[in-house]
């Protein structure tokens, strides 16, 4: 049976289409995903994404531990910063990509994909060493994501806690009264924050920011604008661009595996995984279709790779794709061909993002 966020009921009030999601009841949109795209390009949307997962490494240890799962070096960071990572087996393939943010010195604070948290937790509470425990507070937290150009100034009407930098938090804010962790990381390619809070107080926080965002353009966002966005802006999303088959280089996340730091699970394998022999890319569709999850792409009659995720993305007017190729095509300029249910149409290998704000 799927579950339902403390948002749930705001979503059918307000004509939500809900569908199934990582086992959750979710609204795919409200105004339809182009309304909504173009809405967080041009002012502001709001997503209810508590079906993320989050737990809680505590204890003298956690930062040891933090460093040997995950790729990235979380040493040196200060109270509130965030960082990005792969989490790797030790074969170098992902089991997620996760944010992480340090609370205090004891405490680290994780949100992972919500299909992923059992997995990941229990990848997580196998590898544990020393002094540290594992808490799992995916029940005790609720997340609404306020992304757009107009995001901080919605956000101002409520609150003074708004995170300066990127990729940190106010992790003991309140917003319009109610306590709340305030964090600036963002999904879509636009300035946007996630307010963390307890999930009796996600209704009231939710109409707070859409009464106060009216003005400046704010709607509901439902899932298919949250993907559309995502791939417009390049983000790699598990179980398309990385997977347990999928390592951190070739799906270009290289800058986040930090192999001077000391030993940490996948190390070994991620040494000996460079040169690659395939890598992530952009595709623009030049020809008539749309390039969707597993179409082959070719050169000629040579299949050389797949599309990982495409959509037509309504800010840009353009067809998209990301596809995992041979590494000999990834030149910007490369010309390929995509099948589309039996039809050859043409592409370009591009720079990505396809989109980037300013």
């Amino acid at each position: 049976m799927e579950r339902k966020t403390p948002l749930y009921e705001r979503h059918v009030a307000a004509g939500g289409k809900i569908v199934p999601f990582a086992g959750w009841l979710l609204p795919v949109q409200y105004s339809g995903v182009i309304a909504e795209h173009k809405a967080v390009r041009s002012a502001c949307g709001l997503f209810d994404v508590s079906h993320m997962g989050e737990l809680v490494l505590r204890g003298a240890d956690a930062l040891a531990n933090v460093n040997k799962l995950m790729t990235n070096d979380f040493s040196g960071m200060y109270e509130g910063q965030a960082r990005y990572s792969p989490m790797c087996y030790e074969d170098g393939g992902v089991v997620d990509d996760l944010i992480v943010y340090k609370v205090s010195d004891t405490v680290y604070f994780i949100v992972v994909n919500a299909a992923n948290k059992d997995k990941d937790a229990a990848w997580i509470a196998d590898h544990l060493t020393g002094d540290c425990v594992m808490e799992d507070w995916s029940d005790r937290v609720a997340q609404l994501a306020l992304q757009g150009p107009r995001a901080e100034e919605i956000l101002r009407t409520l609150t003074s806690d708004i995170p300066e930098k990127n990729y940190s938090a106010v992790l003991r804010g309140t917003v319009k009264g109610i306590p709340c962790m305030v964090s600036r990381t963002g999904y879509t390619g636009e300035d946007g924050f996630e307010l963390y809070c307890a999930p009796a107080d996600a209704p009231t926080l939710w109409d707070a920011l859409l009464e106060a965002g009216k003005p400046f353009g704010l709607i509901p966002c439902g899932l298919g604008a949250r993907d559309t966005l995502r791939l417009e802006a390049a983000m790699p999303l598990y179980g398309h661009e990385l997977s347990p088959a999928i390592n951190p280089y070739e799906a270009v996340l290289g800058i986040f595996v930090k192999l001077e730091k000391p030993d940490f699970i996948g190390k070994a394998a991620l040494e000996k995984a460079r040169p690659v022999s395939r890598r992530r890319v952009g595709l623009k569709i030049t020809g008539r279709g749309i390039a969707r999850e597993e179409c082959p792409v070719y050169d000629g009659e040579k299949q050389i790779g797949v599309v990982t995720s495409g959509t037509h993305c309504p800010w840009l007017g353009q067809a998209v794709a990301m596809a995992m190729v041979d590494v000999a095509y990834k030149e910007p300029g490369t010309v390929v061909q995509v099948d589309v249910r039996g039809r050859r149409i043409e592409a370009e290998v591009v720079k990505t993002p396809f989109y980037k704000r300013g």
